[in-house]
């Protein structure tokens, strides 16, 4: 039986993770699962690290990290992969929307041709501002990615543990992490998950994060399409502009010739709108080719850089944690030393 990492990324969720336990050790007990849970704590002050503290004294398959500070949920995930020794990982919310149930479904449809499998929570137990923006993120995911999911922030996901080998986690990438995979050739599937109503805490998601959700998923797109060739959208681009305004130029150039010999009541040059519009297009354009050009020179002196975490950790729980020494990085992002206080 193939071992499944259970990573769950908390922030403020004392009330829930007592049951959240239990649900998952219960899932694991009635189908014979091979299990670790690793929690992360990212940040949080309402005592979610002490619960953390007691439930991997009283489970030795829990492990815990505790962050300095709030880094997010893609840094959290990414600190959990670091240390996880599962052959597939889990992730889910710790809020309990998410269902442990639905592991073992998730790991028949990932069986055996597919690499990833993104739950979809067809009926969401969520309020309608919350339903209809994550619907139209959804679609824009899919039309520009490629990658055809109902349900891109569905947090309850199973990944082959090898797929994270090809990417770091930052920002807010943790939602595209089945675009980041299928850009490297993963294969990527969706299955029908239970969501249930949520009972404790409050949402850690508002209208704050839809301009930053758009934004990342601007950077994927660009990433995962022409990551390897950036002139061919910036110069395409660039080309595109820069021709318009050309032609554009060219058209003025037999205006004033035709103005000159035979229409001399028609308006001089400077007093028409497309050559105004004309040079701006054709600096507009040459700009992006020499930004195009740019970017090429920085790709292939790039190739091999230093990888840096995007988090930093204060503690650590857990036997499986005395000889792990992920790299770690402080809030400026410059790299630092563990400096933790390992407790098993």
């Amino acid at each position: 039986m193939a071992k499944i990492t259970v990573l769950i990324p908390a922030f403020n969720e004392v009330d829930s993770l007592e049951q959240l336990h239990q649900e998952i050790s219960d899932v694991a007990s009635a189908n014979q699962l091979d299990v670790e849970i690793i929690l992360v704590d990212d940040g949080s002050d309402d005592g979610t690290w002490y619960e953390m503290n007691r439930i991997a004294r009283d489970d030795p398959r829990v492990q815990c990290l505790k962050f300095r500070r709030n880094f997010g949920k893609a840094a959290a995930i990414q600190a959990g992969v670091d240390i996880a020794s599962g052959q597939y990982i889990v992730t889910m919310d710790g809020d309990l929307q998410d269902d442990p149930a639905e592991i073992p479904n998730l790991l028949d449809a990932m069986e055996p041709e597919f690499d990833v499998v993104s739950g979809w929570k067809k009926q969401r137990q969520d309020p309608i501002t919350k339903r209809w923006p994550s619907k139209v993120f959804n679609w824009l995911v899919s039309f520009l990615s490629g990658v055809k999911l109902h349900d891109h922030n569905c947090g309850l996901k199973m990944y082959r543990r090898e797929i994270f080998e090809d990417f770091r986690l930052y920002g807010e990438r943790h939602r595209f992490i089945p675009v980041l995979a299928a850009s490297k050739g993963w294969k990527v599937t969706e299955a029908v998950v239970n969501h249930r109503p949520r009972t404790n805490g409050v949402s850690k998601y508002n209208w704050r994060r839809l301009p930053k959700g758009f934004l990342d998923l601007i950077t994927i797109t660009f990433l995962t399409s022409y990551n390897e060739r950036p002139q061919h959208l910036l110069g395409g681009l660039g080309l595109l502009s820069f021709t318009a305004g050309l032609a554009g130029m060219l058209w003025m150039a037999i205006y004033w010739l035709l103005r000159m010999t035979w229409f001399e009541d028609w308006a001089p040059v400077h007093q028409r709108p497309i050559l105004l519009y004309s040079v701006a297009a054709m600096l507009f354009g040459g700009q992006l080719l020499s930004i195009g050009v740019l970017a090429e020179l920085l790709l292939s002196n790039s190739r091999e850089t230093t990888t840096i975490a995007p988090y930093s950790i204060a503690e650590r729980i857990g036997t499986g944690l005395g000889n792990v020494q992920p790299a770690a990085a402080d809030s400026d992002g410059r790299q630092a030393s563990p400096a933790t206080s390992d407790k098993n």
